[in-house]
């Protein structure tokens, strides 16, 4: 006969059967009462063998659950499925699935995909991965990460004006849910309903201050500015060397030679054909000198706080603008670029093509030919001296104005 409520909460242990006790329920249910407690079982055959699938502890599960659990077993049977086998396959998935967490998984797919990368990118994404999104959602199993955890994440970017970046920082997110997804450990990709949420920046503007007055309060300014050492050298240098900022921030020492006083960074490093040689003042050259003592043992001439293994955060220079006081549409990191190039041209009157050469603009020649690497050198040498003894005037307060003949 079928069970009831009352027998299964009643029925209880033989003291003479240390095996104990099977009452059947029909279809191969059976309740198993031992001393230690009551046991939910089903009897049944598969491949021509004899097994017992454990559905659960009596009271967690009552009968009308374990009659449940009977009938979904059936017709597992029915569709050639061996219950025990699924249950086993179930546990593993949920085990698997808890230990997916969003940082090993991450982990996992920037070594996988490391080789449709340049090691240079690989670093950066490591970096960013390290210190931007895996201290907020790298302990959460990827399934229970939501869109606006994700959000979060990027909103803290965005919140150093980091726009761009912030941006590629949900990109990054998005690409390790697809792996998952493909791995089958997620679901889908959250960050798919994230598509309109992000902020945007303002293209083809970087704040520069392109007045010589102005120029030159800055420059007193960047002087006094108190700071790590990494960073208020590459603010102060900045001026001199036109660089753009990851540049200079991921400037090696290998690339510097300082008797020569030339910095050349490799062709890859610039992403362009030839390398690029910027000609170092003697006033650039003192201050890598003092840099020199303090990181020149390692690889980056301006490391990571947190890191010499690593170069300085994109966002370092900017934030420290940012605490003296210069807005984002006063003065940039790049924005010293767009300074150089106006004043020089304008104020100064220096030859725009020795400009856009040091700039790493491409220039070409009478024959549409771009110009090689070390194209006007020397009178670039002489230009890039006459800028550096020019911000020492404006720095002194000096108003000097060298107006371009019409």
């Amino acid at each position: 006969m079928p069970l009831t409520d009352t027998f299964v909460r009643t029925a209880k242990a033989d003291p003479s059967k240390p095996t104990g006790v099977k009452h059947s329920d029909g279809y191969g249910l059976y309740l198993h009462v031992k001393e230690v407690g009551k046991y939910w079982r089903m009897a049944y055959r598969f491949a021509g063998k004899q097994k017992t699938l454990a559905i659960g502890t009596y009271p967690a599960v009552t009968l009308a659950q374990a009659r449940k659990r009977r009938d979904e077993a059936r017709a597992e049977l029915a569709d050639g499925i061996d219950p025990s086998q699924a249950k086993r396959e179930a546990k593993a998935a949920e085990v698997a699935k808890a230990h997916s967490t969003f940082e090993k998984l991450a982990m996992l797919w920037l070594d996988k995909t490391a080789n449709e990368r340049k090691p240079r990118t690989q670093t950066k994404l490591s970096d960013w991965m390290r210190k931007d999104i895996l201290p907020f959602i790298g302990h959460m199993p990827i399934e229970a990460i939501r869109p606006r955890d994700v959000l979060a994440v990027v909103r803290k970017m965005e919140a150093r004006g980091a726009i761009d970046s912030a941006r590629r920082l949900g990109q990054i997110c998005g690409q390790v849910f697809r792996f998952a997804v493909a791995a089958g450990l997620a679901e889908r990709d959250v960050t798919v309903d994230l598509k309109g949420a992000y902020a945007k920046a303002e293209r083809g503007h970087h704040g520069a201050i392109t007045e010589p007055v102005k120029l030159g309060a800055l420059l007193r300014d960047l002087d006094v500015y108190v700071g790590h050492p990494y960073c208020t050298t590459a603010m102060r240098l900045a001026p001199h060397v036109f660089l753009r900022p990851g540049e200079l921030r991921a400037g090696e020492w290998a690339e510097v030679d300082l008797d020569k006083a030339e910095w050349r960074i490799s062709a890859e490093r610039m992403k362009m054909a030839n390398d690029h040689i910027v000609p170092l003042s003697t006033q650039a050259v003192s201050m890598l000198r003092d840099m020199q003592k303090i990181t020149g043992g390692g690889r980056y001439i301006f490391p990571s706080i947190r890191s010499k293994n690593m170069p300085m955060s994109a966002n370092t220079i900017n934030a420290a603008l940012r605490a003296m006081g210069y807005d984002y549409d006063t003065q940039t990191a790049h924005g010293f670029r767009a300074t150089a190039r106006t004043i020089m041209d304008e104020v100064l009157g220096e030859r725009v093509d020795l400009i856009e050469h040091q700039l790493a603009h491409t220039v070409k020649d009478a024959n549409g030919r771009a110009y090689n690497r070390t194209a006007h050198l020397p009178a670039r040498r002489e230009m890039m001296q006459r800028w550096s003894d020019y911000l020492d005037q404006l720095k002194r307060g000096a108003e000097i104005f060298h107006f371009k003949q019409a």
